[in-house]
């Protein structure tokens, strides 16, 4: 049994290598679908699958990381411990529910510590049919009037750059809320930013105009692995907003009452004495996240539709939302300067690494007993 501290990797070399290895010990099916770029230390890069179960079981579980890239510290840590830990694995097996981990959604984010992939595409904005107009829902105003403030020509920015951003802030707090504050000025500057948006290519959260090489693949994983069950849990593994260390778990089906009902009995009531459903929903307002557009657990309805799907993210704070977005904006203007100074570079990188993982013990203490509690009630509710 591989303790809870040294699941977790320093590199996504790192990482790779133990998820393998955790993998083959086990003894288990394992496909890598390898990716057409290398990673930062020049080494291959790849989506990698592994599957605990059946290929034939009626009920499975995915367990996914690194939908975005540099939130794989995290994602992956949860993966290989939970390959080690005999107690969870003879869960699923006793219940006949088998599971398919898939390390690295964003092998290339990852290895790179970014966020994005290689086409500084959000991946969990991507899933459009690009092949016809997008739908109306995914113009985002808000953005456009932020895109030049948000990325300015130096950084860090000037006193004028973040006056405007203040501004329009205060002006978009007063017209979204009749007691305008600070926080309700931060909500709306985070809706806009991290809404998605698909009309500045070099810009944040972008949606992409066609699919990702990770869109295409996982599209391709769910086909193979995901075509014979007849119910589909997923928990898809994020980090960046939220209390520290607090794993919120967000809705991560359709806008549907029946899947958000099955979701709240699953995983709802663990940990709160008051009794009210903790699992959050960004159709309702309840999530800490922005209603999104471009989802990637939307791609389950058209390539495994024979299956009923119940899907949450486990989304794990680290840093404050203002500080989240100030490393995303900095790693994005460094994204566009590759001129930078190799000092300012290497600082860039360490405050992206530190807004979406925490290289504390406890934190990743609270990071497996979550997704470990998550998992088992996962298995719970697909065969109840």
């Amino acid at each position: 049994m591989i303790g809870v501290v040294q699941a977790f990797s320093p590199t996504y070399v790192h990482a790779r290598v133990k998820f393998l290895e955790a993998a083959a010990t086990a003894g288990l099916q394992i496909e890598s679908f390898v990716h057409p770029l290398r990673g930062k230390e020049g080494e291959e890069l790849a989506m990698d699958v592994a599957l605990d179960g059946s290929p034939d079981a009626k009920e499975l579980l995915i367990v996914s990381s690194a939908c975005h890239g540099v939130e794989g510290y995290c994602g992956s840590g949860v993966q290989v411990f939970a390959l080690h830990d005999t107690n969870w694995r003879e869960k699923a097996k006793t219940a006949g529910v088998a599971v398919l981990y898939i390390h690295a959604l964003n092998p290339y984010g990852f290895s790179h510590i970014r966020r994005v992939t290689q086409e500084n595409v959000d991946l969990n904005r991507n899933f459009q049919d690009f092949s016809k107009p997008l739908p109306a829902a995914t113009v985002n105003e808000g953005y456009a009037s932020l895109h030049d403030m948000l990325l300015p020509e130096q950084w860090p920015p000037t006193p004028e750059n973040i006056a405007r951003c203040a501004d329009w802030m205060l002006a978009r707090g007063r017209k979204d809320s009749k007691n305008a504050d600070e926080e309700s000025g931060l909500r709306a500057f985070q809706e806009a930013v991290t809404k998605g948006q698909y009309t500045h290519p070099n810009g944040l959260f972008f949606g992409g105009q066609a699919p990702t090489w990770s869109n295409r693949t996982l599209r391709s994983v769910l086909k193979k692995y995901a075509s014979r069950c007849n119910k589909l849990a997923w928990i898809d593994l994020h980090t960046g907003l939220g209390p520290c260390g607090l794993g919120e778990r967000i809705f991560a089906c359709s806008d549907d009452a029946q899947a958000y009902a099955r979701a709240s009995t699953w995983w709802g009531n663990a940990g709160n004495p008051s009794g009210e459903t903790p699992v959050t929903s960004i159709y309702n307002g309840t999530s800490a996240s922005a209603l999104l557009t471009g989802l990637m657990w939307l791609a389950v309805y058209e390539e495994t539709p024979q299956a009923e799907y119940t899907g949450i993210a486990m989304e794990y704070g680290t840093v404050p939302v203002s500080d989240v977005l100030n490393a995303l904006r900095a790693e994005h203007w460094l994204a566009n300067h590759p001129e930078a100074p190799e000092s300012q570079a290497r600082q860039i990188k360490q405050q992206l690494l530190d807004a979406f993982y925490v290289d504390a013990d406890d934190w990743k203490g609270q990071i497996i007993s979550q997704a470990r509690q998550a998992m088992f009630q996962a298995v719970d509710g697909l065969r109840s």
